[in-house]
């Protein structure tokens, strides 16, 4: 077997799966029928946990293991400091906001965030196979709770520097996040996310060169060409997330559906215009438009919430949150399991 295989194989034994295929953890885009889906593929089933409660994390977790014996992460955002509000600024922006969606409350940006503690000792007592952090590093007594769990630390990272801390900090597995990835980019300081965007394959041997452990390979990857070059590159894996939002599993909008069909990587674009942390989106009328800076995270997602939330119920695609990686009009309208198990095939055609 090619090395490049051999690697990857062991990688997937290791973790208790058959390939070395992983949904990527997706906040409010990993329905329980996903995961399972892509389990019975034998790739690795995801949740990302930053908009749940730990009740809701307890029950996601039970609800994937009545549904599937396979394996799966919980992914959590690490918190960032408090950030500085500005009442007059956050008025313009509402008032902005009034022409995309219903009226903003004034106090829409004053709901605190769920206590991030509470959620990792709710995915700790979950005792999924990993638990993955973005934008930034676990707490030393979480890792140490994890690893006493036997519980993986997959620790996403955006630079080689960050790449360097993690596996400093213990990290059991390095998730490699090219800025070709939809959704939020992963960077540990929201400052540097817009001024530090690094290719897949550029970021991708340059980690793996830099830290002596496994690493998965995410941004830009919905097809078995990707999948081989990252493999080719050093990764013992690839997390996909984009590549799986037209499964019929994943419960995606069909407006978001339909536009990830048609969108060339062009047509992507990296805004805060949605949550105040650097995310790629499908380019839309909203992503472009004039409008006063966006505010930081969390605030800016909170005043978006009833824009994001009546496009959604309307199917109006022009100010709906619909992330894109930039390979998002690869990603196939078929089975998640499928998916899977064709790209996996297709992939091993091409190493040989």
């Amino acid at each position: 077997m090619h090395k490049t295989l051999t690697r990857a194989s062991e990688f997937a034994r290791d973790l208790g799966i058959e390939r070395p295929i992983l949904l990527a953890p997706m906040a409010g885009a990993c329905p329980v029928s996903l995961s399972a889906a892509v389990a019975a593929g034998g790739g690795l089933g995801a949740c990302g946990a930053l908009l749940m409660s730990p009740e809701q994390i307890t029950g996601w977790a039970r609800d994937l293991r009545e549904s599937s014996n396979g394996a799966f992460q919980m992914n959590i955002w690490i918190p960032d400091p408090a950030p500085l509000r500005d009442a007059a600024h956050e008025a313009r922006l509402r008032d902005h906001l009034a022409d995309w969606g219903p009226e903003v409350p004034v106090d829409a940006a004053d709901t605190p965030l769920i206590d991030f503690d509470t959620q990792c000792a709710a995915m700790i007592a979950a005792s999924p196979a990993a638990m993955s952090s973005i934008m930034g590093l676990f707490p030393p007594d979480v890792v140490a709770e994890m690893k006493a769990r036997g519980i993986r630390w997959f620790a996403t990272v955006t630079t080689v520097a960050e790449a360097r801390a993690a596996a400093a900090a213990g990290a059991d597995v390095i998730v490699a996040q090219g800025m070709e990835a939809g959704g939020h980019r992963g960077a540990f300081d929201a400052d540097q996310a817009a001024s530090a965007l690094v290719g897949l394959f550029a970021l991708l041997p340059a980690v793996v060169d830099a830290v002596d452990l496994p690493v998965v390979a995410t941004g830009g990857i919905a097809d078995a060409r990707g999948i081989a070059a990252a493999l080719m590159l050093g990764a013992s894996a690839v997390q996909i997330g984009t590549g799986f939002l037209r499964a019929p599993e994943s419960g995606t909008n069909p407006a978001w559906a339909d536009a990830l069909a048609k969108t060339a990587p062009e047509d992507t674009i990296a805004t805060r215009a949605f949550s105040g942390r650097l995310g790629r989106s499908v380019r839309t009328a909203y992503t472009v438009a004039d409008g006063p800076t966006p505010a930081p995270y969390p605030v800016q997602r909170a005043l978006t919430g009833a824009m994001r939330a009546q496009a959604a119920r309307d199917g109006n695609i022009d100010a709906m949150q619909a992330w894109a990686g930039q390979a998002a009009a690869r990603a196939p309208d078929e089975p998640a399991a499928r998916i899977v198990t064709r790209l996996w095939d297709e992939t091993l055609a091409l190493i040989g």
